[in-house]
């Protein structure tokens, strides 16, 4: 599938024909709300879509919200407004989020996906379909052949 994502009038992500995805249908491997969009789509067929923030990203969770002291940030990392930052849960998983505000003792970070909250605008064109092999089913995933994903 080629694509093309648009957010806020921004385009965020794209695939043309050469460096299309790949996925599986019906294995969680896209947004479900693209996913649910493509079904009947065939070889050659384009098609615009909006994905709202429900079927995407999820809506903005107010908990995932919080406020560290200054001197919790590791290894002298000074946060600034938009800096994106990979942090570790009290199980050691990563887990990431954006300074959203700094004041001259704490920030406020969003854990929140950064595209939480908003509608995804998707351009789609199916490039190619094919059944997958017994392997992909079983692994509920593609797998690219000699490192290209055509």
């Amino acid at each position: 599938m080629a694509y093309k994502l648009t957010v806020d009038g921004e385009v965020l992500d794209q695939a043309g024909d050469l460096d299309a995805i790949e996925f599986l249908v019906g294995h969680q491997n896209i947004i479900p709300g693209l996913e649910s969009q493509l079904a009947g789509m065939k070889v050659g067929d384009s098609k615009a879509v909006v994905v709202d923030a429900e079927g995407g990203y999820g809506t903005v969770d107010e908990d995932a919200i919080e406020v560290l002291g200054l001197d919790e940030f590791s290894n002298g990392v000074v946060p600034e407004v938009g800096l994106e930052l990979e942090m570790r849960d009290e199980k050691g998983e990563a887990r990431y989020a954006t300074v959203v505000e700094v004041s001259d003792k704490d920030a406020k970070l969003d854990f929140n996906h950064p595209l939480a909250g908003k509608d995804l605008h998707f351009d789609v064109k199916i490039v190619k379909l094919r059944e997958p092999t017994e392997e992909e089913l079983s692994h509920g995933h593609v797998h690219s052949h000699g490192g290209h994903n055509h």
